[in-house]
């Protein structure tokens, strides 16, 4: 226990969102928006003259934050960066991948779906034996 990770609890945990204007509008009418002392925000609004470089440095800067419990990244903005977002490993932040309304969401493509998948595989592989 004494090596799992802690989320600060002095202040409250925060949401980031990776994803288009909609989706980001609606989290933001709902409460998650922040705007820090230093005029850094925990979105970033993804539309079609936004580069990958641009999601990879969001990705990195909320994925490094303390104050982040959460990333939501709609799916095919995660695909933009899929080779970061597999190879995340941390349990804090959470990084969930979210449907958009012009993108349907597959399955196929979720990291979290995946790793659990091959977890249950692996798991009823070894129970076999």
């Amino acid at each position: 226990m004494a090596n799992k990770p802690q989320i600060p609890t002095k202040n409250s945990a925060l949401i980031a969102v990776i994803a288009d204007e909609d989706t980001v509008t609606g989290f933001l009418l709902a409460g998650v928006g922040n705007v820090d002392i230093r005029r850094k925000t925990n979105y970033l609004i993804v539309d079609n003259k936004t580069t990958a470089k641009q999601v990879e440095e969001a990705f990195k800067e909320f994925t490094t934050r303390e104050d982040i419990a959460i990333v939501l990244i709609s799916q095919y903005v995660a695909n933009m960066i899929r080779f970061l977002v597999d190879s995340y490993n941390k349990p804090i932040p959470a990084i969930l991948e979210i449907p958009s309304k012009d993108h349907p969401y597959d399955p196929a493509h979720d990291s979290v779906l995946s790793r659990v998948k091959y977890l249950f595989s692996a798991e009823s592989a070894s129970s076999r034996f």
